[in-house]
């Protein structure tokens, strides 16, 4: 009897394993279930392997992304994704739990995101063919939440919307999964909308319409749509109250169902595209496009609101399939390199000073642009009008950056410019203003410099040419002894960079102009700064003479460094190095009076300046920053970000300063092997580790500078909090970040407690920039538009190892 019943239980046992196995293969995904982020991660199919459910690793990055994709395809399209579209680094794992659901969480096992709303105990998962993840209850019936009720920028066959729902969201970019700015949302009347957000020039978010379906009726609800659905065969609709329905997009050429895999997306730029694959493909065969809204986008989003379906300064054309391509016209680049559909900034600024010393003709020029506009945001407005009256009326006109002509008027427009696009419809001419490669300078050469004598040599010489041969001879010899005496006697022994357009002063001008260096403004280790006024037309300019120590062994490094780097900049965030001395033992920097002072006496002392104006400071060093990391045509680091480097003019805009320990970077060079350099609490770690360091170094100090300006005190306090130890500025922000005590950091501070959104959003980015590891720092340009609001903050790691 037992040897009976033992045979039945193996019977059992085999029969039951195999059927186990099959049921997780064929969809089911039973509770305690895991998955792991990484290369081998194995996924949850659905049965019959049309979708899977886990972690895709990101192109070109080691972080993963908890999502659903086609998986029978090459292309392995993802259609919905967790957590907002952030992705998790390697080591994460989704778990699916009884109580709440799936819970993804980070390598250290804190949650990141979970299935909200679960009302019961969860039985199990199951991943539909359909793409539809399901948690599904303890009953076997109740169903508990599904993905298709959280849509993200996809809709997929099956999936049905009700009116007043926000049913797609864009991402940011073709690989970035964070939240864009388009959105395809169902109203309450009815009708289907593609909305842009956009941030006008006072800093509030509109939201900007693009297309409308038109499926209300104000005489009648009836006749208004109440549904949208995805039918299996591919058709997308608007099902109204009167069970009629009106159809989005064409079916005349819809191929069919069984053959073929449908998905409708609201894309990265904003086009809403219905698109079909081939079941069974071949090699080549990609998604192709069945139709698509709105039919040309750069006329449909343009608005008086916000800047249209490109960046800012940008141009928007339309190529196939109604996509939108960006382009920046000539004399300006893309802000961001890496983002072909943000904003575009001018490579050289406009100065109406400049006009008033020089004719603007000679200063700048046009491009001409046929059947382009900027419509919108014009100051002045001239008819009738002619092209030629139109493009001098904005060429004598400091403040215009580009003149429009249409119908014999004429519309000045400043910077930034809006809603550019082009069409040949368009029967515009816009004359676009940048200025000219050879421009003279903006201050005149002083008496005595080089191109003087360059053209006394020069009439020297052809006096020569023109003598007699024994004369030849005589003034050959005599011009020679000449020329070498003047250049020992006048010729600097420094040449600086040639892109540099500095002055060579004398060192009796400067001695004049400091009345004997008498007025002090600070002295650092290189040496003493003192405070001078120059004699320019009718007026005087105040200057800072930087008088660098002849004793110090890196005098004349520290010299030749400053006007190479800083001499070729040109920068609103950068002071401005106007020249220089170089006479025998004399070292002299002549930079622009920064009357407001370094930022260390600005935020360290009584009383404290406002959060408005430190988080200005803030973002205009960033700017600062960004501009030496990626704008100049040589990557500069400056090594010493630190307050008292950072300036402030009559208007309190923050100046980059003291570029003495900069260090250049080659093109296409982005490491460096040096010395350690830098202040003590602003140096990265990677400093000290003899290591190749790159400009990521500057992001680590400016993390240190803008926790300080948050906070209003120094990195390193002399406060001794235990035996040996001083309070540290970073240590306690990561505290109080942690334990969600930011109030804490900004005592007294009612502006920035008002704040509550931007103080977080400005310490997570501080955080993010001072982590150990360089490759985890954002860029400068990344830090800048965090700090700015740009691009959404994830929440940053502890940014010790040691932590």
């Amino acid at each position: 009897m037992a040897s009976y019943a033992s045979f039945h239980f193996m019977i059992f046992i085999f029969i039951i394993i195999p059927f186990c196995a099959l049921a997780q293969s064929d969809g089911i995904v039973r509770v305690q279930s895991i998955l792991t982020a990484n290369e081998e991660s194995n996924q949850w199919l659905s049965p019959k392997g049309d979708f899977a459910f886990g972690f895709k690793l990101l192109q070109d990055t080691d972080q993963f992304l908890l999502s659903i994709w086609y998986h029978n395809i090459p292309d392995k399209t993802v259609v919905w994704y967790a957590n907002s579209g952030n992705p998790v680094p390697r080591g994460s794992t989704v778990q699916l739990t009884a109580q709440t659901g799936l819970v993804l969480r980070d390598p250290q096992g804190i949650d990141l995101w979970r299935t909200n709303g679960i009302s019961s105990q969860v039985d199990y998962g199951f991943m539909n063919d359909t793409g539809n993840f399901i948690l599904k209850g303890s009953s076997g019936s109740s169903l508990l939440w599904e993905s298709f009720k959280f849509p993200t920028d996809t809709i997929l066959p099956l999936q049905e919307f009700v009116t007043g729902t926000s049913v797609l969201n864009s991402r940011q970019s073709n690989t970035s999964f964070y939240k864009g700015r388009f959105f395809l949302q169902f109203e309450e009347n009815g009708n289907l909308l593609l909305t842009a957000s956009t941030v006008n020039e006072s800093g509030t978010v509109d939201e900007i319409e693009y297309y409308n379906s038109n499926n209300s009726d104000p005489t009648s609800t009836s006749n208004s749509g109440y549904r949208l659905i995805f039918e299996s065969r591919g058709i997308i609709s608007i099902l109204k109250r009167n069970n009629q329905t009106q159809q989005l997009g064409s079916s005349s050429n819809l191929p069919p169902a069984s053959e073929n895999y449908f998905r409708a997306t609201l894309d990265f730029d904003g086009v809403f595209t219905q698109y079909y694959h081939p079941r069974n493909f071949t090699a080549n065969q990609k998604w192709t496009v069945l139709w698509y809204e709105p039919d040309d986008i750069c006329a449909k989003s343009i608005s008086n609101k916000g800047r249209g379906a490109c960046g800012y300064n940008s141009i928007c054309n339309l190529v196939m399939n109604g996509r939108p391509v960006c382009e920046c016209p000539d004399g300006y680049t893309f802000l961001d390199p890496d983002d072909k559909y943000g904003s575009c900034m001018p490579n050289s600024t406009q100065s109406c000073a400049e006009v008033k010393q020089g004719s603007a003709g000679d200063l700048y020029d046009f491009v001409v642009l046929n059947a382009t506009d900027w419509p919108h945001f014009d100051y002045h407005f001239q008819t009738p009008s002619t092209e030629a009256s139109c493009r001098q009326a904005c060429l004598q006109d400091c403040l215009c950056a580009v003149s429009i002509f249409r119908d014999n008027s004429c519309w000045k427009k400043k910077l930034p410019l809006s809603n550019g696009w082009a069409s040949p419809t368009l029967t515009t001419t816009a004359f676009l203003k940048f200025r000219r490669s050879d421009a003279p300078p903006v201050y005149p050469s002083p008496k005595g410099s080089r191109p003087k004598d360059r053209e006394t040599l020069i009439l020297v010489g052809s006096v020569i040419l023109g003598s007699s041969l024994f004369i030849n001879i005589l003034l050959t010899v005599v011009f020679c002894l000449c020329t070498d005496l003047i250049y020992k006697k006048k010729k600097p022994g420094f040449h600086p960079n040639s892109e540099a357009n500095l002055h060579c002063f004398a060192y009796k001008e400067l001695v004049v102009a400091t009345k004997g260096f008498s007025e002090e403004l600070g002295r650092g280790s290189f040496g003493i700064v003192y405070k001078g006024e120059l004699k320019q037309s009718s007026k005087n300019v105040g200057i800072a003479v930087k008088k660098l120590d002849r004793n110090s062994q890196d005098t004349e490094k520290e010299f030749r460094a400053e006007v190479n780097t800083i001499g070729q900049t040109n920068h609103k965030n950068l002071v401005h190095l106007l020249g220089f001395c170089d006479e025998g033992q004399n070292r002299l920097l002549v930079y622009e009076y920064m009357s407001n002072g370094t930022l260390a006496s600005f935020l360290f002392n009584s009383p404290m300046p406002n959060w408005k104006l430190r988080t200005q400071i803030a973002m205009e060093i960033a700017r600062g920053l960004v501009y030496l990391h990626e704008e100049c045509s040589t990557q500069i680091i400056h090594c010493d970000i630190k307050p008292q480097n950072i300036l402030l003019d009559e208007y309190y805009h923050a100046r980059i300063s003291d570029f003495g320990l900069a260090k250049l970077l080659v093109l296409n060079q982005s490491r460096t092997l040096t010395n350690i350099r830098g202040t003590k609490g602003y140096v990265a770690p990677e400093w000290f580790r003899n290591t190749q360091v790159t400009a990521k170094v500057d992001v680590y100090s400016f993390g240190v500078l803008l926790l300080e300006i948050i906070c209003c005190r120094r990195n390193v306090e002399d406060i001794e909090i235990g035996e040996g130890d001083f309070a540290i500025l970073t240590d306690l922000v990561w505290d109080c970040f942690q334990e969600r005590r930011l109030d804490a950091l900004v005592e007294n501070d009612l502006e920035a407690l008002n704040e509550k959104m931007m103080l977080e959003r400005f310490v997570m980015v501080g955080i993010w920039c001072i982590q150990e590891d360089s490759s985890i720092r954002p860029t400068m340009r990344k830090a800048s538009q965090m700090l700015e609001g740009v691009i959404e903050v994830m929440v940053p790691p502890c940014p010790s190892f040691s932590s």
